[in-house]
C-alpha cells in the first residue's frame, strides 16, 4: 500500500462508514462495521482493520463522531455549573420568552443540562463597548471556584456580560479557576463566540462544557490508539459547520461537533455538484437512525449562523441541515388511536432490526424493505450481515393482525409513512423557505437513501435522482473533500449609511491576524488558506439578519452591501422595505485548504449492456403481489450502462430501487442517475384504511 493512503471514518448510531483512498492509484474502498457505543474507540479501530488499512501508511484521517450529539441526546454528559455576571445568574434558565408552539396545551419546555443550584455570580460588569464598569472582583471569583471544587463539577461554562467585547474577566476567571479547582474544564464564552446574544452565546457556552470531558476523553484516547500504531498523519474532525478542525482544537472546542456527523454528506455532495454539473442538490442521508436533509445552492452547501439543539440555540455557524427520526432501525408501533407510526424510536446497533438476528423483536423500516423485496437475504448488509426474512415477517405480523392487514401490506404502509416523513423534511428546507422542490435534482446516500430516494423524488416531482459512489459510506467519502475551518467575528452594530471603512477595515484586519496565526499553527502556509470575509446586516428594528459578502477592494461596500441584501431580503422573506439598514456583526471564515482527492472515472463498456442476476418478487400492492424486479450489481455496472425499472441495484453497503417507467444511467463516475417517472406506483387506499 502506498503511503499516501487517506482514510475517513464516519461513525452512525447503527453501523460506522470507512472509505479508503489511495490517491496512487484512484482506488476507493467503502466499508461498514457495527458502531460499539460501549467502547466507541474500539468501532473506530476496527474500520480501519475492515479497510486494511494500516495507521503507519495513512497521511490523512478524516473522523465525524456522533458521540456529543449522543450524550445531549441521552443526557449523559457532564455534571457541570456555569458562572455569570452578578445580578444575570439566571440568564441560562430564563433563556427567551418566545413560545414557538402556541396551541399544543401538552407542550413542556425541554429539559435544561442543569439546575438553579448549578449556577454562580461573580461582581464583575463590562459594558456593550468594552470599557469596564466593575472590574472583577477576584475574592468573589475564588469564593466561586472554591465552590466549583467542593461540589465536584466536571466543567464550568463562563459566560459574563458583554465578554464578546472585552474578554479580560472570563480569561482571569478561568485562571483562578484552573488555581483552585484544577480538576474543573473551563469553558469560556468569548472563545466560542464574539457575538452579542448573552442567551445564545451562554447556551453556547454550556453545551460546549457539557460535552467536553467524555469528547475530550474519547479524542485522547483515540490519539493515544492511533499513536501506538504509529499513526503519524493529520488527524482532522468534521465540523458543524461544513469543514473540518484539527483534532487539537476539537478537543477545546466540542460545541463545534455536535452536528458534525450529518456535515460530511453535504460538504461530499457539494463537492460532487461540480464533477455532475448539477449546482442545485437536494440532499437526503438515511442512515440507522435518523435521515437528514439539507440543501446545495450554486453548488454550495446553504450555511446559517446559529444551530439549535433541543431548543438551546449554538451560536456558531453551521450547515442548513434538518433531522427526522427515519432510519433503517426507525421502529413501527400502534398510537393510542391505533394508527401506524413509524419512529422516531430506532433499534439502534444493538439489538437492531428483527431481521439482523441480534434478539430484536420491533418491526423496523429495514425489516418492512425485506418484506417487500427491496432488500434480500442474498446480498449482505455490509458484506456480512445476513438478514433473515422469517425473523422480519415475526416482527410484523402482530401490528399487521391488530390493523387486519397482510404482513405485505403492512410492510408498504410502514415504508410510505417513511416516505411522507422525508418529503415532509424536504418540503421544510425548501417550499417552506420559498424554494421549489422540482428546480433541485435529489442526491440521495445513506444506508437506506436509495431505498426511498425515487419514491420521495415521484411525490414531489423532482425529475432527477443522483445516488452517487459508495452512497452507504458516502458521508465518510464527503469528509476527505473536507478543509479545514474557523469562524471569527464581532458584533458591531453600526448604521451602514456613513459607516466609517477605516473602522471596519481595522476589526477585519485583527480578525484575520488571528486567523492566519491559528493556520499558522496548522500548518497552512499562504498558499493553503483562503479568508473570506462577510457581514451580518438587517433593517434597522429587526431581530433577524441576512449575511452577505463583504466586497474586493476597489468596490463601494456601502452600495454593494445594500443590493446584495435587498436580493437577499426579497428571496427569504418575500419584500423589502425602505427602513435603514444596519450591519450586525462582522465575520471572516478561515479556510485551511487541503488536497482534494480525484475521484476515479469509471471504465465504458465495450459489449452490449450489464447482465442482470435474475429478478426479486417485489410487493407493490394487494394487486400486484410479486411483481419481479430485475436485480443488478452495481460493482458489475459501468459508465455509460443504463437499466429501466423496475429494477434493484444491490451494492456492498446499500441498495438502490426503481420502479416501472424510471430509467437508470451510470455516469463518468460511477453515480447513478435515475430519470423518475410520474406514474404512481400504487394506491393508498389499502394502507390508509
Amino acid at each position: 500500500m502506498a503511503d499516501t493512503t487517506r482514510l475517513a471514518i464516519d461513525v452512525g448510531g447503527t453501523f460506522t462508514d470507512v472509505v479508503r483512498l489511495t490517491p496512487d492509484t484512484g482506488e476507493l474502498r467503502f466499508e461498514k462495521v457495527p458502531t460499539t457505543p460501549e467502547e466507541p474507540t474500539r468501532g473506530v479501530m476496527n474500520a480501519f482493520d475492515r479497510a486494511d488499512a494500516d495507521p503507519r501508511d495513512v497521511v490523512m484521517f478524516n473522523h465525524g463522531t456522533t458521540l456529543g450529539l449522543n450524550a445531549l441526546l441521552t443526557r449523559t454528559g457532564a455534571r457541570i455549573a456555569v458562572v455569570g455576571t452578578r445580578g444575570f445568574r439566571d440568564v441560562y434558565l430564563l433563556g427567551r420568552t418566545d413560545r414557538r408552539t402556541n396551541y399544543d396545551i401538552t407542550y413542556r419546555k425541554p429539559k435544561g443540562l442543569l439546575e438553579r443550584y448549578d449556577t454562580f455570580e461573580v461582581a464583575e460588569r463590562s459594558r456593550f463597548d468594552g470599557t469596564v464598569h466593575l472590574p472583577l472582583d477576584t475574592d468573589d471569583a475564588a469564593r466561586v471556584a472554591r465552590s466549583l471544587a467542593e461540589r465536584g463539577y466536571d466543567a464550568v461554562a463562563v459566560a459574563f456580560l458583554h465578554a464578546y467585547a472585552n474578554p479580560a474577566h472570563e480569561l482571569e476567571m478561568k485562571r483562578i479557576i484552573n488555581e483552585i479547582a484544577p480538576d474543573v474544564e473551563v469553558t469560556l464564552s468569548h472563545e466560542l463566540s464574539r457575538e452579542y446574544r448573552e442567551y445564545e452565546r451562554t447556551s453556547t457556552a454550556v453545551l460546549d462544557a457539557y460535552i467536553k470531558p467524555i469528547v475530550r476523553r474519547y479524542l485522547q484516547q483515540l490519539e493515544q490508539e492511533l499513536a501506538d500504531e504509529d499513526f503519524d498523519g493529520r488527524f482532522l474532525v468534521t465540523r458543524s459547520g461544513g469543514g473540518a478542525m484539527t483534532a487539537s482544537s476539537a478537543r477545546e472546542q466540542p460545541v463545534n461537533l455536535i452536528l458534525s456527523g450529518p456535515a460530511g454528506g453535504v460538504i461530499g455532495a457539494a463537492a460532487f455538484a461540480h464533477r455532475l454539473g448539477q449546482p442545485n442538490l437536494i440532499t437526503i442521508d438515511m442512515g440507522g437512525t435518523s435521515l437528514d436533509a439539507s440543501l446545495v445552492v450554486d453548488g454550495e452547501p446553504v450555511r446559517y449562523q446559529g444551530a439549535e439543539f433541543e431548543e438551546m440555540p449554538i451560536n456558531t455557524p453551521s450547515l442548513y441541515i434538518h433531522t427526522i427520526g427515519a432510519g433503517g432501525g426507525s421502529i413501527g408501533w400502534l398510537d393510542d388511536a391505533g394508527a401506524l407510526q413509524v419512529g422516531p424510536q430506532s433499534a439502534g446497533a444493538m439489538p437492531g432490526p428483527a431481521s439482523y438476528g441480534r434478539g430484536g423483536t420491533a418491526p423496523t423500516f429495514t425489516d418492512a424493505a425485506l418484506e417487500l423485496g427491496y432488500l434480500g437475504g442474498d446480498t449482505p448488509l455490509g458484506g456480512t450481515l445476513q438478514l433473515d426474512g422469517d425473523l422480519a415477517a415475526d416482527a410484523l405480523a402482530p401490528i399487521a393482525a391488530a390493523l387486519d392487514l397482510s404482513v405485505p401490506a403492512l410492510a408498504r404502509g410502514m415504508v410510505q409513512i417513511s416516505v411522507t416523513k422525508i418529503m415532509g423534511a424536504v418540503r421544510a428546507i425548501t417550499v417552506e423557505l420559498g424554494r421549489d422542490p422540482k428546480d433541485f435534482a435529489l442526491l440521495a446516500f445513506g444506508g437506506g437513501g436509495g431505498l426511498v430516494a425515487v419514491d420521495v423524488a415521484r411525490e414531489l416531482q423532482i425529475p432527477t435522482v443522483v445516488v452517487p459512489p459508495g452512497q452507504g459510506a458516502f458521508s465518510a467519502l464527503g469528509m476527505l473533500m473536507a478543509d479545514v475551518q474557523h469562524d471569527f467575528a464581532r458584533t458591531s452594530v453600526t448604521p451602514l449609511e456613513g459607516v466609517e471603512l477605516q473602522v471596519l477595515e481595522q476589526a477585519f484586519d485583527d480578525m484575520e491576524t488571528d486567523a492566519v496565526a491559528v493556520l499558522g499553527e496548522e500548518g497552512f502556509g499562504p498558499d493553503h488558506r483562503d479568508l473570506i470575509r462577510t457581514v451580518d446586516v438587517r433593517y434597522a428594528g429587526q431581530e433577524h439578519s441576512v449575511t452577505v459578502g463583504y466586497p474586493a477592494t476597489g468596490l463601494d461596500p456601502v452600495a454593494v452591501i445594500e443590493e446584495e441584501f435587498a436580493e437577499l431580503h426579497e428571496r427569504q422573506y418575500g419584500h423589502t422595505m425602505q427602513d435603514p439598514v444596519e450591519l450586525t456583526t462582522l465575520r471572516v471564515r478561515a479556510v485551511g485548504i487541503v488536497d482534494k482527492p480525484e475521484l476515479p472515472k469509471m471504465a465504458s463498456r465495450a459489449d452490449d449492456g450489464p447482465a442482470s442476476l435474475g429478478t426479486r418478487a417485489v410487493y407493490v400492492d394487494a394487486d400486484n403481489p410479486a411483481v419481479p424486479y430485475a436485480l443488478y450489481a452495481r460493482e458489475s455496472l459501468l459508465a455509460g450502462d443504463t437499466v429501466e425499472g423496475p429494477a434493484v441495484v444491490t451494492e456492498h453497503t446499500a441498495t438502490t430501487v426503481l420502479h416501472i417507467g424510471d430509467s437508470l444511467r451510470v455516469g463518468d463516475y460511477g453515480e447513478l442517475v435515475i430519470a423518475v417517472s410520474s406514474t404512481p406506483l400504487h394506491s393508498t387506499e389499502e394502507t390508509t384504511s
